[in-house]
């Protein structure tokens, strides 16, 4: 497989400064963007919810597809990243029970535990209000898979984005359920294991001091300096939360809304080696388009720093990693048909401020 890292064009024209750049560098800044579809043509209609991963041996995405969401169709459909192509998308998780009845799956992620296991957490279930977490794992890189097991009653696994590996070799999975109840509530919570997954003990957020709670789901785990962790994401409340923890996640603060925008959507974030916080998200008010990127050194103000897509459409539910080589990579949701793969150097991401929270024009 060749290495990422030539795959990229050169990102020559992203150290210029963004904040004088013409409209024609600016063009050309996106230019150096590499982007591609993971699949061309598939055997199901509609994609939704990537995940990306980085293993010994390259990337591995994975989504869920199938005739539209929630149809008993929708299974975990994957593709490998070999030899500078994905390999045709092959289904890896299905939701077909003892009595062969078939449910939906979702929200599938992937996350390489301890001695290099490729886990695939997804979930199985009529709805996300009645699902439940379900786990495959791989020694290969993801060419072979172990039996399906369900995880332990009360356990969800990573809702939607990634587990993060704290300094003490604990694992953190950001979860989060939803109610029966309509309107359902939104309940953020975090699942935490000493032991590779053999076992797990829940945290949630602390109730404010009003009493209120913030409708909250799917939330991404960023790492501070000292350890303290942040957890961003979706809300009904118009924008994006944060909750904090000082101790390794073992409790948490009440969720809080933060200045960047959410319209109901899909966020992902993720900690660079170089201290910045990057954040994937639809910075609007309503819709699923435009798809950004914002940068933030303390995970409390935050930069605008790159448009992924701006034209008419769904552009939603991304996954962020770092890998290895320091670049960064994203997928995501395009038009509920095919997944999007997107590679960026972080190095060369310049940022602008949003002192009113607009975005600013020049980064387009």
């Amino acid at each position: 497989m060749r290495r990422l890292s030539v795959l990229l064009p050169a990102f020559a024209l992203f150290s210029v400064s963004v904040a004088g750049l013409s409209e024609v560098q600016e063009s050309a800044q996106k230019k150096n963007m590499q982007s591609e579809f993971v699949f061309e043509t598939a055997p199901f209609a509609s994609a939704h919810a990537s995940t990306i991963a980085e293993t010994g041996e390259g990337l591995v995405s994975a989504w869920f597809g199938g005739t539209r969401e929630g149809a008993g169709d929708v299974g975990i459909w994957l593709s490998r990243h070999v030899s500078g192509a994905w390999t045709s998308p092959f289904e890896v998780a299905a939701g077909t029970q003892p009595d062969g009845t078939r449910y939906p799956c979702w929200n599938p992620v992937l996350f390489e535990m301890p001695e290099k296991e490729l886990t695939l957490f997804y979930k199985v279930g009529p709805s996300p209000q009645r699902w439940w977490g379900m786990v495959r794992a791989s020694r290969d890189s993801g060419r072979t898979w172990t039996d399906a097991r369900r995880l332990p009653e009360g356990i969800l696994g990573p809702i939607k984005y990634k587990p993060v590996r704290l300094s003490d070799g604990s694992i953190l999975s950001p979860s989060s359920t939803e109610s029966t109840e309509r309107p359902s509530a939104w309940r953020v919570h975090f699942e935490l294991t000493i032991d590779a997954g053999r076992t797990w003990t829940v945290a949630r957020p602390s109730v404010s001091a009003d009493g209120s709670e913030i409708n909250a789901i799917q939330p991404s785990i960023l790492i501070h300096p000292g350890g303290r962790l942040q957890a961003i994401g979706r809300t009904r409340s118009g924008r994006v939360f944060q909750t904090w923890s000082d101790n390794g996640g073992r409790t948490w603060g009440p969720t809080a809304l933060t200045t960047l925008p959410n319209p109901s959507s899909g966020t992902d974030a993720v900690t660079l080696r170089d201290g910045r916080h990057l954040i994937v998200y639809n910075h609007t008010a309503k819709g699923r388009s435009p798809l950004n990127v914002s940068l933030s050194r303390d995970g409390a103000t935050w930069e605008a720093a790159l448009v992924l897509e701006s034209e008419p459409g769904e552009y939603s539910y991304p996954a962020v990693i770092q890998t290895s080589d320091g670049l960064v990579h994203i997928s995501y949701t395009w038009k509920r048909q095919r997944i999007k793969h997107v590679v960026i150097d972080p190095k060369q991401l310049k940022s602008v401020p949003m002192p009113d929270g607009q975005w600013p024009p020049e980064i387009r």
